[in-house]
């Protein structure tokens, strides 16, 4: 087998979606004649892909604009990527209920992964250690929601941060810290609905990014929801139910900034 690179969870998700070339494909099946539990696992996200595909046959069709979404030479207007987007983040959950929760896997991540990959744990992370305490949640608490924005905004490098606004779901706002995500400044966000139940939603900036990503992760009852909008990373995690994480995320996605 070819050591010259580790295979990383990207690679599987690539050949699983059967985007690999000869040379690619061939180190990937490799790696899993060698590894019998990834492959299981991979023979299992086949099985689901084929289930989905032949779920949504019926309504597939082909446009001839649909390379812009994905070609950088030709950019959409912004409202229409947004709008994209959204819709994308929205089959993302469809999906998720009918092929069940995908977990992190513990792959070496290349460069290009990482700043995606890296989200959904360090985000569950910041919930396990921050949800449960008591007496200090957070740093600056929401009494001081405006004092949060501006701070957190100028550490991150965006100006025009807004707290987002969860009270028509029923969790007021606890506060904000500042932690580093990736190994860079990031912020995290806490809620709390009046049956305590707490929700964080997580912020980071990665300048090298260059992709847009919608995905789901679930571990040990843990819901996290993120997504890659250019350089920002954003993560909604909470022990929710998976529609509840939904209706926050996507309010999240509609207050942030663009």
């Amino acid at each position: 087998m070819n050591e010259s690179r580790p295979v990383s969870e990207t690679d599987l998700h690539a050949y699983v979606d059967g985007l690999l070339g000869d040379e690619e494909r061939a180190r990937v099946e490799a790696y899993l004649a060698e590894n019998p539990e990834v492959a299981r696992m991979v023979a299992d996200w086949q099985a689901q892909s084929d289930g989905l595909r032949d779920a949504f046959a019926p309504y597939a069709a082909a446009r001839p604009s649909d390379h812009l979404l994905v070609s950088p030479a030709t950019p959409l207007p912004l409202k229409t990527r947004r709008l994209a987007m959204a819709a994308a983040a929205a089959l993302i959950f469809v999906l998720g209920g009918i092929a069940g929760h995908f977990a992190p896997m513990p792959f070496k991540q290349t460069p290009a992964s990482a700043a995606i990959d890296a989200l959904p744990l360090e985000a569950r992370n910041a919930y396990l250690i921050y949800a449960s305490e008591v007496r200090h949640p957070v740093e600056v608490f929401a009494d001081q929601e405006a004092h949060l924005a501006t701070w957190l905004g100028k550490r991150l490098a965006i100006p025009d941060l807004k707290v987002p606004d969860l009270q028509s779901i029923g969790f007021r706002l606890v506060g904000g810290r500042l932690l580093p995500v990736a190994d860079k400044p990031g912020a995290m966000f806490m809620y709390e609905d009046e049956a305590g139940r707490r929700v964080t939603v997580l912020v980071g900036r990665n300048e090298e990014n260059r992709t847009t990503s919608f995905r789901f992760a679930s571990a040990s009852g843990i819901e996290t929801f993120y997504w890659i909008d250019g350089a920002l990373g954003y993560a909604v995690t909470g022990d929710i139910s998976r529609n509840l994480l939904q209706q926050i995320a996507e309010e999240c996605y509609r207050q942030f900034p663009t």
